[in-house]
């Protein structure tokens, strides 16, 4: 654990370690890992207009209604990241997924129940200011950054399954690039 300005900073490691995205919680494993306590709420889970990003990413139209599973997660008891999860309607209305509360035992564990293999995923990162939502459930101060990750995931045949948009608090973040197993430079 690291501590800036007087705020806990939390490390996002990229790639994320099998080990630890297997889990039944990647923040909760990845937070406790660095002697933090881990916290998470559910803030919204319900039908949501896709936004032009996530509606690429989903290969729908923009503005077309998508699940949407929203989190609010904290590291000690400030709220560092704000983490949704979006799903094609078409794909998962009426099932798990949309129940409110978290899935047991994991996300990826109920949507593979639901016969979704994952195949691959693109992940893409954007430092940009913070919407007033943003800025307000993160406790962020005046002219504090954000830093946005889109993770689409895919299934086998290149379905989008499961796109994951973290909003990250960049003053509570560090971001530590790990090498591919077996190569020796970067």
């Amino acid at each position: 654990m690291e501590v800036g300005a007087g705020r806990v900073v939390v490390r996002r490691r990229l790639p994320t370690e099998p080990a630890v995205r297997g889990s039944a919680s990647l923040f909760v494993t990845e937070v406790e890992r660095q002697g933090i306590r881990a916290g998470r709420r559910m803030l919204h889970v319900g039908p949501e207009p896709a936004s032009e990003h996530i509606a690429a990413a989903l290969r729908v139209e923009p503005g077309v209604d998508v699940l949407a599973r929203r989190k609010l997660l904290l590291a000690g008891d400030v709220p560092v990241r704000v983490a949704t999860s979006f799903f094609r309607l078409d794909l998962f209305a009426g099932t798990p997924i949309c129940a409110p509360d978290f899935v047991r035992p994991s996300l990826q564990a109920g949507i593979e129940a639901l016969g979704h293999r994952f195949g691959h995923a693109e992940e893409h990162l954007l430092a940009r200011r913070p919407t007033d939502f943003e800025a307000e459930t993160l406790r962020l101060d005046p002219g504090e950054w954000v830093v946005q990750i889109v993770r689409a995931g895919y299934a086998t045949d290149g379905t989008p399954i499961h796109t994951l948009e973290t909003i990250c608090a960049a003053s509570c973040h560090i971001f530590p690039i790990s090498q591919v197993a077996g190569a020796d430079e970067f």
